[in-house]
């Protein structure tokens, strides 16, 4: 087992975090002594997270929120800060995962796409601001992915999100640093998460697997431990940074 860096006295508001990267995210962080957010689109589910943390004896609490919506976003964060005292970070975790050729990608998909990762994303800066410690400082974590790097087919709308997403992550890392803000973002590779597994197949899995430097895919803990460390003492002089999470695959091209 990975020795955990202590994020005792932390909060950490998470979206996207029933499942897959984000609630591995969330209970990593929650076994590193952090208060955790659970934020997704349906209460049981999200609540259903928040009571396994605290079964293990973790901190956590549970919002539904449609992180697109600017209103209902900034009230939970609110509501979470008013819980904690504060927000320590914001993972900006929330994304509609949809592959499909250009010519099939209708006009309410690429809005949802674009609201939900694009616009929760910028929300998700603003309700760290809103509520941080500037004496103790902030991290913001946005959720980057290698095929913002690199072409790859019916990821159209996916790339166009996730290319914003390097942009915006270094844009606020030159704005907020001053503000003692840091902003960082996990690019993770091929993850056979719940959503990534009704996409790929096993014989695609098994291709990825053969391009991989170090030929294995990623596993939620990998990323999970990632993250635990962008937002620990250690990284403390880390901003702007997009820390591939991939096995090699944004290196070797």
């Amino acid at each position: 087992m990975a020795r955990h860096p202590d994020l005792s006295g932390r909060s950490v508001f998470i979206t996207g975090a029933a499942r897959g990267l984000g609630r591995s995210m969330a209970e990593t962080l929650a076994d590193c002594g952090a208060t955790v957010g659970i934020v997704d689109l349906v209460m049981v589910e999200a609540e259903a997270v928040a009571e396994h943390i605290r079964s293990r004896g973790g901190q956590a609490h549970a919002f539904a929120v449609d992180v697109a919506v600017r209103r209902l976003y900034m009230a939970a964060a609110a509501t979470f800060a008013a819980q904690c005292g504060r927000i320590d970070a914001v993972i900006n975790n929330a994304m509609l995962l949809k592959y499909e050729p250009v010519d099939q990608i209708t006009e309410e998909t690429l809005t949802r796409m674009t609201s939900i990762g694009i616009n929760g994303s910028v929300w998700g800066a603003q309700a760290l601001l809103a509520h941080y410690d500037p004496q103790r400082g902030g991290s913001l974590i946005n959720m980057a992915s290698p095929v913002a790097e690199k072409g790859f087919p019916n990821t159209a709308a996916y790339s166009l999100v996730k290319g914003a997403i390097f942009t915006l992550t270094k844009t606020l890392a030159a704005e907020l640093g001053p503000r003692n803000v840091r902003v960082n973002a996990l690019s993770p590779g091929s993850v056979p998460t719940p959503g990534a597994l009704g996409l790929n197949d096993k014989t695609e899995y098994e291709r990825r697997t053969r391009t991989i430097p170090l030929r294995r895919l990623g596993r939620e803990e990998d990323n999970a431990e990632a993250c635990a460390f962008l937002l620990s003492d250690a990284a403390s002089f880390i901003n702007g940074e997009i820390l591939h999470v991939d096995g090699g695959i944004a290196a070797a091209g």
